[in-house]
C-alpha cells in the first residue's frame, strides 16, 4: 500500500542540494523549492531514505518526511496559498 509524503529538505551545500534535488525528482512531484510530494510504499521509503542518507551531511543538513496518509482514496490534491499564488513548478532547480 502506498502512502503520501511531503519530503522537505534544507541542505547547506549547493553541490549536495543539486544531488538531493535530482534524487527527489525521480521519486515525486516538485511542489515548491525544496518540497516534494511522493507516493511511497514502505520499501520505497526505506530506499529513498538510504539514497538521501548517502548524499547529505547528517550534522549540517535536514530532510523531513511528513506522512499525509494513504495515497488511495485521497481525492485530488488541493493546494492553497497565502501571499504569492501557488503555481506548479516544472522547471529544474538552478543554484547560482
Amino acid at each position: 500500500m502506498r502512502s503520501s509524503y511531503l519530503v522537505c529538505y534544507d541542505i547547506s551545500d549547493d553541490k549536495r542540494l543539486r544531488r538531493v534535488f535530482k534524487t527527489m525528482r525521480a521519486w515525486g512531484d516538485h511542489i515548491q523549492f525544496s518540497v516534494f510530494e511522493c507516493q511511497l510504499t514502505s520499501a520505497d521509503l526505506v530506499r529513498l531514505r538510504a539514497e538521501l542518507s548517502g548524499i547529505i551531511h547528517h550534522n549540517e543538513d535536514q530532510v523531513l518526511f511528513v506522512l499525509l496518509g494513504p495515497a488511495e482514496g485521497r481525492g485530488d490534491r488541493v493546494i492553497t496559498a497565502l501571499g504569492k499564488p501557488y503555481t506548479r513548478v516544472d522547471a529544474p532547480c538552478i543554484v547560482v
